[in-house]
């Protein structure tokens, strides 16, 4: 059995779609590909599929992750190809390698957000960065399943700053855009949780609601605050092993020595 392991976007208006929605059109989109899956036993058998760490309805991705298990083995590049055609755009698969090592999930310690703030200031959201990232601890509140929950939303956050605004960004109002690291911890803060610690702190409230987009998720490196690729220790082992570098020379028989 072959595992694949696969990162896919979700752009533009496919960012309302919820997770429950994106299983639906991937295994879908499975069927339409004629991918080869592995499938549980039982009464009801289901493609096994497993999907890490799934971002909030309403936010886009550059960095979703999921495992296929399939029964045939099956090419990455090509396996990427198939899938994406078969799924509608902005549903869209970037990458795809064989999984080689274990522990995806356990790769998947942090994530880099990008918070756009329409109507915000950076000078203005500059200042509510500075009065979060002073203070100790910052709860809010979010009501969940089990009623209205408070938690510390300032202990997550590894980074946070106003990123440079990029030329391409349409309108002409002012436009605040943050760029955030935010720990996977629980309970889990999200970035609607940091923006309502910036508003407790600060006051700082968007005229319109923040577009939020993951950029990345992966391990955490607490040295250098970075968040690395968790498909990197996948591509790796799939390298070739370096040649074996030539052992010593044998001794040079002398010269005119030969057989008695």
């Amino acid at each position: 059995m072959q595992r694949m392991r696969l990162r896919y976007t979700k752009r533009g208006r496919l960012r309302f779609t919820s997770h429950r929605d994106f299983q639906r059109a991937f295994e879908r989109a499975l069927r339409r590909a004629e991918v080869p899956m592995a499938y549980s036993a039982g009464f009801t058998p289901h493609p096994k599929v497993s999907y890490a760490n799934a971002a909030p309805t309403g936010t886009g991705s550059e960095a979703e992750f999921l495992e296929i298990a399939l029964v045939e083995v099956c090419d990455p590049d090509k396996l990427r190809e198939l899938l994406d055609e078969s799924l509608p755009a902005g549903l869209d698969i970037i990458d795809a390698v064989e999984a080689r090592t274990s522990g995806l999930a356990d790769r998947l310690t942090a994530s880099v957000w990008e918070l756009r703030l329409d109507g915000v200031r950076p000078e203005e959201a500059g200042h509510a960065v500075a009065a979060f990232l002073a203070a100790e601890a910052v709860e809010v509140e979010r009501r969940t399943k089990n009623g209205l929950r408070t938690f510390d939303a300032r202990a997550a956050v590894a980074a946070l700053e106003v990123a440079r605004p990029q030329p391409d960004r349409p309108g002409d109002g002012p436009c605040a855009i943050l760029r955030l690291v935010v720990r996977h911890v629980t309970p889990a803060v999200r970035p609607d949780d940091v923006l309502s610690g910036l508003r407790a702190v600060a006051d700082l409230a968007p005229p319109v609601p923040a577009a939020v987009t993951r950029l990345a998720q992966g391990l955490f490196d607490e040295e250098s605050g970075t968040v690395t690729d968790p498909l990197a220790p996948d591509r790796e082992a799939a390298r070739p092993a370096p040649p074996m570098a030539a052992g010593p020379a044998a001794a040079k028989a002398p010269e005119g020595a030969g057989t008695a």
